[in-house]
């Protein structure tokens, strides 16, 4: 199947940082700021959710890869923006560029793969496994 996507497809989403998005809630550090597992939750649903509408009925986006750098720590209450860019296409494989800001700036940098599949073909292989 053939999908209508080009790359420099970009999105913007944006979140306030609450309890359950800090390091002590997740179990990957012991104080209430962004942890490093919400942050990239966050960078994989902005890609997911920027090519969603663009893909034919019944079929989705698996993330499948993730190489991102926290390079500073953000406190609970403070807004996050997430900024992604489809950056390659190769079949059903895609590749994005991956940056989330603070108030002050830069937080987290790095790049995201992800791989469409049909969902209901997905489904059924899984529990033939």
């Amino acid at each position: 199947m053939e999908f209508s996507l080009t790359p420099g497809k970009t999105a913007l989403a944006e979140m306030l940082v609450g309890q359950s998005d800090t390091a002590s809630s997740y179990g990957s550090g012991l104080i209430d700021v962004f942890a490093t597992p919400a942050m990239i939750a966050f960078m994989e649903k902005t890609a997911m959710l920027s090519i969603q509408s663009e893909l034919p009925a019944g079929y989705i986006t698996l993330g499948t890869e993730i190489c991102v750098t926290h390079v500073k720590a953000t406190a609970m209450g403070k807004r996050v923006t997430c900024e992604t860019e489809l950056i390659e296409i190769n079949g059903k494989k895609l590749l994005f560029k991956v940056r989330a800001f603070d108030e002050a700036g830069l937080i987290g940098e790095g790049t995201h793969r992800r791989y469409i599949v049909n969902a209901e073909e997905f489904v059924n292989r899984l529990s033939q496994a």
